[in-house]
């Protein structure tokens, strides 16, 4: 199970930072952190998205490879 969780955490993870990088996608721009939590998120807000990336890919990552 927590394989599972940590490999879903991995796969939202670089889907953030693709999301920071790639325009008019449906499904990225769908996943987007600010678009979730800002009422108008802008191009501006959309490095939010690869900080959050980073760090969710990053933690996920490590928690799979140290347990």
């Amino acid at each position: 199970m927590n394989t599972t969780v940590n490999i879903i955490g991995v796969l939202y993870g670089i889907t953030l930072v693709l999301a920071a990088f790639i325009r008019g996608n449906r499904i990225l721009e769908s996943m987007r952190v600010d678009g979730l939590v800002m009422p108008n998120p802008t191009e501006g807000s959309r490095p939010v998205n690869l900080l959050l990336g980073l760090l969710v890919a990053g933690y996920a990552a490590y928690s799979l490879l140290k347990g």
